[in-house]
């Protein structure tokens, strides 16, 4: 808690470092502005709301709960001709396909993930649960993320999530693939699901938990409060959760993120994503070695106006964090579970 080391991370197999003392040194440097509270219920010139009309020209319907729909400025399209030929291997490329859409959580733009109902926050899950199977069945990988707030990227306040599939494995899904088949191997266990087994007994790094679900500050937490939330049974898939494991989902989203609102009391900002096994042509494969999991990446570091910046010696070195993440998971489980507001 008080000198610096190194501490592994699997998942990635590389190494974050740990300086617990640097919280304490005083701050001169920016300060982020708190996302606003006035932000309307509705407004004809969000592109996100019922009845608004996007970029592109189409109008969006009056829907009244989750609504999907095509990303107008996709980064990946379906059509995509192939890269010419490289007269060096160190210049190559290859193929990238794939489609990108935009899912609304809700109509009205003032509501966040952890002020919707648990009802709501289900019906997001089951949408989710069902572009990863649609999509699934065509690309390899289909990456489902939230960007939430202008600190992480958002250039809109609704409550909103994209989802990419793509005709390949992306850096950290194959990051992620070897290190997990490796630990099979080895262990003859998936990794995470020994992990989340080794972290309930433990109980340090612990933030909340269910009978399906617990939600910890990883070992080798990189972001100051960075979390992990995890099945307690062996899930490769989002669409391979029950009905049970669904409503016991949506009630531990909801208790995680109402404590990260709490925490310096602003709507938290973060970027958060589901990991699972490949799935295209991998659904006929075994992919046994690999276990469910979501990684939620806030920024924020000392209050609703500091910020852990990624720079320098993370860029440069490897990543480095400012306080333990036992410390961070200890702040987090004595935060109330009712909202602020």
């Amino acid at each position: 808690t008080e000198h610096q080391h190194v501490r592994y991370n699997p998942l990635r197999d590389d190494w974050v470092l740990v300086s617990a003392h640097r919280v304490k040194r005083p701050w001169q440097g920016q300060l982020e502005k708190p996302p606003p509270e006035d932000v309307p219920r509705w407004d004809p010139k969000n592109p996100l709301c019922p009845g608004a009309t996007r970029a592109n020209g189409e109008v969006n319907p009056k829907y009244e709960g989750t609504f999907v729909f095509p990303n107008d400025f996709p980064a990946l399209q379906p059509d995509a001709p192939e890269p010419d030929d490289s007269d060096h291997s160190l210049f190559r490329a290859a193929p990238a396909r794939g489609l990108c859409k935009v899912m609304c959580f809700h109509p009205w733009s003032d509501l966040t993930l952890p002020l919707m109902s648990l009802p709501e926050i289900r019906a997001v899950i089951d949408a989710w649960a069902e572009l990863a199977t649609e999509l699934g069945a065509s690309y390899p990988w289909v990456q489902i993320f939230e960007n939430k707030g202008a600190m992480m990227g958002c250039s809109n306040p609704h409550p909103h999530c994209q989802v990419w599939a793509s005709s390949f494995l992306p850096n950290e899904a194959r990051l992620e693939d070897q290190s997990q088949r490796q630990h099979l191997s080895q262990h003859g266990v998936p990794m995470l699901l020994e992990y989340a087994e080794q972290e309930a007994r433990r109980k340090e790094r612990l933030v909340v938990e269910n009978a399906d679900w617990l939600v910890v500050v990883p070992y080798w937490a990189t972001w100051p409060y960075e979390t992990l939330l995890l099945p307690r049974r062996h899930v490769c898939r989002l669409q391979d959760l029950s009905d049970s494991e669904k409503d016991s989902l949506a009630s531990i989203m909801q208790r995680l993120l109402i404590k990260y609102d709490n925490l310096f009391e602003v709507s938290f900002p973060y970027s958060m994503g589901w990991h699972g096994a490949p799935t295209g042509s991998y659904l006929e494969e075994d992919c046994r070695h690999w276990q469910l999991h979501a990684h939620y990446y806030p920024p924020l570091l000392r209050s609703a106006t500091v910020r852990k910046f990624m720079v320098g010696y993370e860029m440069l070195a490897q990543a480095q964090r400012d306080l333990t993440p036992e410390q961070a998971a200890e702040r987090l489980r004595s935060l109330p579970e009712v909202h602020y507001k």
